[in-house]
């Protein structure tokens, strides 16, 4: 769905290329996230898929299409954006916010209003409650909440996200990432996300791709740059606590034994391992009840520190997980896995 071909750029009085013959391909369908310390060319990147930032040679193309020959503003409608900061224009309503791009395209109001009710439905905004809201009116997850349906109001296939949750608190970023994560998949939208948060990095993407200088080195999955990174420099980059940020990767019910817990404290079954570790160390137990369908389960500590020691040793996902699709397959999507939203009409 998009790849970049050789691209190349460098700023005026630059001491170096910010971008440096740089090949990368996100399958349709995939999350990508683009992580490495400031200056590598991350955001550069991503600002060449919507032409935000012309390069200099090479190409770039969206859904097979070189960007470079078609109006650039074309172009951006047909991209969603989300930036740091949200960028929601502060002097019109959440509703106006988020009808931004279809009102561009020249959509109905009544249509309009139906596909702003089920944005903002879709992330978790409740529109009677929140429509004629201004931006002023939010908190700060809330307005990035806003920014992510406006993205998506007009259905576009590609979604380009820039720090996305930078400017979130700890505790909103944590959820928006988990939840609008699982929405994006969910949709089957191809992404490509910068970020300087590792964790963050691995909680969202398919696939991580670690820069420096310009260039490439490393692209894998979560699990396989945890698990085996290739130098020194990505070793030092995910840090030293590899096995624990790989439970960040593993759903609580995987490790789940039947059977009630009594009255040990409760943890949602799709939570992470890494969450059911902190709760368990907060709480001073050693088991956790799982919620969720299906009869009565628990989760011990034991449990949970047997596959931290064997993430230590092995690449692979534990028996039993279902992994994200592989970064490099064609993702297909049954209309039935959609979430329930209107598609737009012709």
């Amino acid at each position: 769905m998009i790849r970049l071909e050789g691209v190349a750029k460098r700023f005026p009085g630059a001491d170096g290329p910010a971008v440096d013959g740089l090949d990368l391909r996100v399958a349709e369908g995939s999350i990508c996230a683009l992580i490495g310390p400031s200056g590598c060319g991350k955001s550069t990147t991503l600002r060449m898929v919507n032409r935000l930032v012309e390069p200099d040679s090479g190409r770039v193309l969206v859904a097979g299409a070189d960007v470079s020959r078609g109006d650039p503003v074309a172009l951006r409608r047909r991209i969603g954006y989300v930036l740091q900061g949200v960028g929601l224009f502060p002097h019109r309503t959440v509703a106006e916010n988020v009808g931004t791009v279809p009102g561009l395209l020249g959509w109905k109001r009544t249509r309009i209003a139906e596909r702003v009710d089920a944005m903002l439905d879709l992330v978790g905004l409740d529109p009677t409650q929140y429509r004629r809201r201004r931006p002023h009116e939010l908190s700060g997850g809330q307005r990035q909440r806003v920014g992510v349906a406006r993205a998506l109001a007009a259905d576009p296939p590609v979604l380009l996200m820039d720090e996305p949750f930078g400017a979130v608190d700890p505790l909103a970023r944590d959820r928006l990432q988990g939840e609008i994560g699982a929405i994006l998949r969910r949709l089957s939208k191809t992404v490509l996300i910068v970020t300087h948060d590792i964790d963050e990095a691995m909680r969202m993407g398919n696939r991580v791709v670690l820069m420096r200088a310009g260039r490439i080195v490393q692209a894998d999955t979560p699990e396989r740059l945890l698990a085996d990174p290739a130098d020194a420099f990505v070793a030092g980059f995910v840090g030293q606590d590899r096995a624990l940020r790989r439970l960040a990767l593993i759903a609580a019910g995987t490790l789940a034994v039947p059977g009630a817990a009594g009255d040990a404290p409760a943890i949602r079954a799709e939570a992470s391992l890494r969450e059911a570790l902190a709760l368990l160390l907060a709480t001073g137990t050693d088991r956790l009840a799982l919620t969720g369908e299906g009869p009565p389960a628990h989760l011990t500590l034991a449990a949970i520190r047997r596959e931290a020691a064997r993430a230590e040793r092995s690449p692979d996902p534990p028996s039993g997980v279902t992994s994200r699709p592989a970064p490099d397959v064609r993702h297909e999507v049954r209309t039935s896995d959609r979430l329930p939203i209107p598609a737009p009409r012709p």
